[in-house]
């Protein structure tokens, strides 16, 4: 057992062995280093002026990723080289970095308060792999997480394609192998526990491991990315004195493709899991796109969305109407649970104490069986759903044989729309009144409440709504007569 966390800042290995386990990143940064050109916002992870690079090591070479400082926690660096918009600058020339000489050439900035984080997270474009030059719409998804207004963002996309486009010429790259071996020399595999029985930040290493402190400790917070965990602390200014976090667990960050279904692990990131969705349906994959900006998407959690259990998770409607299974795991027994099963009210989930979220099976799609999902939203990135809608129907020819329908917002739990369901059963696609009884049928699966999102009747009509448009689209309606973005073409109606 490891009692510190080691990581890499300019060169140098930085051991922590004395420090709060909800001491975040970014005070770990302005306080302790005094490395104040990462700004604090938001603090909660939706402006992403805090944004820095998370340098890590794999088996295909260094990857770099954007994050938000300001809701990471600094135990989570442990392993990891982080870097900040000081360290771009060339130390050896002076000279700035291509992605910040770009934003001067183009005007790329204003008042200055934002353009830290928009370059950090440039600085994870310029070296992320491409398998094509960029576009616009690329270098949009990419700076999705942050926010900007003074400037505008059609110079910051400029300064984007300008420097971007092209293999990676820094000193970052110039010195890659080296990194990667002293990254490669932090990673020894042991299981690392800082603090007291009573107050501590723990990182196991296997499963075993995890399973066994979490049955001793089952009052503790399991920490996935923090993307939640993180608003707890920053904006609820709760204490939490002992912190598990499942980032380092070998073999829950696994993904494992078959031909029937999709098996993730808890700790799969919402990045990693967005190709492997998008193949069960193009829906999946513009939902994650959705999926509020990449530096949540690099390090928030398929186990945590689900094990948090908020009734206005974007991924969980989907993965119920798919018929998702979740395996649940203490000390060293395992059972498997229905999705649906495992959100039982407002915040409260089928867990035991000391059980925790091992895995969830997503099943593909059969072929007489066609899928919608969709958002709404305020804003169409890096919002949180007023109203979102999933709906998986088996077909026979243009009849539906059964319907699996589930909606988040719309109760306390993400819930299906049982009432709907059977009223679908029999319903012909080529008969809109046939869809009538399913319609009317959403208001007795649901009494929404008025929050500062949507009001019930908004809410109510909204599914409606959505539900009407999965029909029409699977019946043979053009999508772009539907959609706005996300169109899909008519080969995958029904």
């Amino acid at each position: 057992m490891r009692r510190e966390i080691r990581f890499l800042r300019r060169g140098r290995e930085v051991r922590l062995a004395d420090f709060s386990p909800t001491l975040t990143l970014l005070d770990y940064l302005r306080l302790h280093e005094r490395a104040t050109g990462t700004k604090e916002g938001c603090a909660e992870g939706d402006c992403g002026a805090c944004t820095v690079v998370v340098r890590r090591h794999t088996k295909n070479g260094p990857i770099y990723q954007p994050q938000n400082s300001c809701i990471m926690l600094a135990g989570q660096c442990d392993g990891a080289e982080i870097i900040t918009v000081e360290d771009l600058v060339d130390g050896k020339t002076g000279k700035l970095h291509p992605v910040q000489h770009a934003m001067v050439e183009q005007h790329g900035s204003q008042c200055g308060f934002c353009t830290p984080g928009f370059v950090m997270a440039l600085f994870a474009l310029y070296h992320a792999r491409h398998s094509r030059p960029l576009d616009r719409a690329q270098v949009t998804d990419s700076i999705a997480g942050n926010l900007c207004r003074c400037t505008g963002y059609r110079p910051i996309v400029d300064a984007a394609l300008a420097s971007c486009n092209g293999k990676p010429g820094d000193q970052f790259a110039g010195e890659e192998e080296k990194i990667n071996e002293a990254l490669s020399n932090l990673d020894d595999r042991l299981d690392v526990f800082i603090g007291t029985d009573k107050r501590f930040f723990a990182s196991p290493v296997s499963v075993h491991a995890l399973a066994q402190l979490y049955v001793q400790h089952p009052d503790a917070v399991l920490l996935g990315g923090a993307t939640d965990v993180g608003l707890w602390i920053t904006k609820q200014l709760r204490d939490l004195p002992k912190i598990i976090w499942v980032g380092r667990v070998q073999g829950l960050d696994e993904i494992d493709a078959g031909a029937s279904a999709i098996t993730f692990g808890a700790a799969v990131t919402h990045q990693a899991a967005l190709p492997h969705l998008a193949s069960i349906d193009p829906d999946l994959g513009e939902l994650m796109r959705r999926f509020a900006g990449l530096q949540v998407r690099s390090i928030g959690t398929i186990g945590g969305n689900i094990a948090n259990g908020s009734p206005i998770g974007d991924l969980p409607p989907a993965l119920i109407a798919l018929g998702a299974t979740l395996t649940l795991q203490r000390g060293a027994m395992t059972r498997t649970v229905p999705l649906e099963k495992f959100f039982i009210g407002y915040g409260k989930q089928d867990r035991t104490p000391g059980e925790f979220v091992r895995a969830v099976r997503v099943p593909r799609l059969e072929r007489n069986e066609k899928f919608r999902c969709y958002k709404i939203s305020k804003r169409f990135e890096q919002d949180i759903s007023a109203v979102m809608g999933a709906f998986k129907f088996t077909l026979d020819g243009t009849r539906i044989r059964a319907a699996r329908i589930a909606f988040g917002g719309m109760a306390g739990t993400p819930k299906r729309a049982d009432a709907t369901e059977r009223a679908l059963q029999g319903a012909d696609l080529n008969q809109p009144s046939s869809w009538d009884p399913a319609v009317a049928a959403l208001t007795k699966d649901f009494a929404p409440i008025d929050d500062q999102r949507a009001s019930a009747g908004y809410r109510t009509g909204i599914a409606q709504a959505l539900l009407c448009k999965a029909l029409m689209e699977i019946a043979g309606a053009p999508s772009a007569l539907t959609r706005v973005t996300g169109q899909r073409e008519a080969a995958h109606a029904g």
